[in-house]
């Protein structure tokens, strides 16, 4: 399925939403994409916008992500399979420190222009973790290990794309998910969205510092 652009999707999922309007929702997008659709969510249901800011870690001549991290957390992905970390965790150990060092200054900077989530902000709250695709679910489960220790009220999982694997993911872990369109294999992102326009990080940092100005009336 292809749509005009990412707020075109964040539309079509804002309105599978309504029942939330006004409630205690938190929006959480987990990508610049998902800053995008998950203001549509929140200008509909007059929610809170936040920008969860992950970084991903690839060994040479692997495509899937061996790790992802926030500023706080380091979650390895679990399509690996224990034996596979390990080995991993050993043979690249010294790759692994530096990239880990080098995305954590690359976070470290993003957060600076204002992108560092506070945990007050999403006790009892109903969260809603939005992404503009999710291909194997690794920024579900950098996701969950950041909001760990925080009680919520619901957690909620939305999306215009998935791949099966990512869709199980998003059962496993949320109370409620809302995906548009699912396949098996799905291209780069950019390629399902007619529209890629996407702001620099001053432009996020805008939009969600903002988006209770854009509340739909």
């Amino acid at each position: 399925m292809y749509f005009k652009s990412r707020a075109d999707a964040g539309r079509q999922l804002a309105d599978k939403l309504q029942s939330y309007e006004n409630q205690l929702c938190t929006i959480v997008a987990l990508s610049s994409g998902g800053v995008i659709i998950g203001a549509q969510i929140a200008m509909k249901i007059h929610a809170s916008l936040l920008f969860l800011v992950t970084e991903k870690i690839t060994l040479p001549g692997e495509i899937e992500p061996l790790a992802s991290m926030t500023s706080t957390t380091f979650t390895f992905n679990s399509m690996f399979s224990p034996g596979e970390l390990e080995e991993f965790s050993t043979e690249y150990y010294g790759v692994i420190e530096e990239k880990r060092r080098e995305q954590q200054h690359r976070i470290n900077m993003l957060t600076s222009e204002g992108a560092e989530i506070n945990p007050d902000r999403l006790r009892g709250h109903t969260v809603i973790l939005v992404s503009d695709a999710l291909q194997t679910g690794i920024s579900i489960d950098v996701a969950m290990d950041y909001l760990k220790p925080l009680k919520l009220n619901k957690l909620i999982i939305v999306t215009p794309l998935a791949t099966p694997k990512a869709v199980d993911k998003m059962h496993l872990a949320a109370d409620e998910i809302y995906c548009i369109s699912v396949a098996e294999n799905l291209l780069d992102t950019n390629h399902y969205y007619d529209d890629n326009t996407v702001p620099d990080q001053t432009g996020l940092m805008k939009i969600v510092h903002n988006i209770a100005l854009n509340w739909a009336v």
